[in-house]
């Protein structure tokens, strides 16, 4: 009786541990998401307004596109991921006309919050599913929400150069 009570003890506390390691999953991508977020503004707020036209070629997009970029592919990924329906059309973002400092912060702030909010809404279960991404890329929904973040991390470095470009200095590496 002793070894069942034994074993059944072990078994609960390990199914508690495995619970709370996968909860914690979703907390860490959360605060992951939230500081890039922080630093994405940071980057919004480092550039002067005139440096949101900046092309540093004619062939690149400008600032305010390559931030407006990251923004689409932001809801695209969270909502394959998360299964919320994004509130923008794929590209719908960049295509805005209107690409002043105050505008183009508020949408890709707002695209920050759509992730955040989605993934909040996960349980750790659903970071396993498999989703297919544009119709033909198969991986997790946790893989999806890693490649997007890889996808903002990108492009946001990218800024770095525009933003010395424009004469202007870029935030400091924010690892943590």
């Amino acid at each position: 009786m002793k070894k069942i009570t034994l074993l059944l003890a072990m078994i609960f506390a390990l199914a508690t541990s495995q619970s709370a390691n996968a909860q914690a999953s979703i907390d860490e991508m959360v605060k992951e998401w939230e500081r890039a977020k922080t630093y994405t503004k940071e980057y919004l707020d480092a550039m002067p307004e005139a440096g949101y036209a900046l092309k540093p070629t004619p062939e690149m997009r400008s600032f305010a596109q390559q931030m407006l970029h990251l923004t689409d592919a932001n809801y695209g990924f969270a909502a394959a991921a998360t299964g919320e329906k994004s509130p923008v059309g794929m590209g719908e973002s960049e295509k805005t006309t209107d690409i002043s400092k105050e505008n183009v912060s508020k949408i890709v702030l707002a695209g920050y919050d759509f992730v955040i909010s989605g993934i909040k809404k996960m349980t750790p279960a659903q970071l396993n599913e498999n989703v297919k991404l544009f119709g033909r890329f198969e991986m997790t929904k946790g893989a999806a929400l890693n490649k997007s973040f890889e996808h903002q991390t990108h492009h946001r470095g990218q800024g770095t150069v525009y933003i010395r470009l424009a004469g202007a200095k870029p935030p400091q590496e924010m690892l943590f």
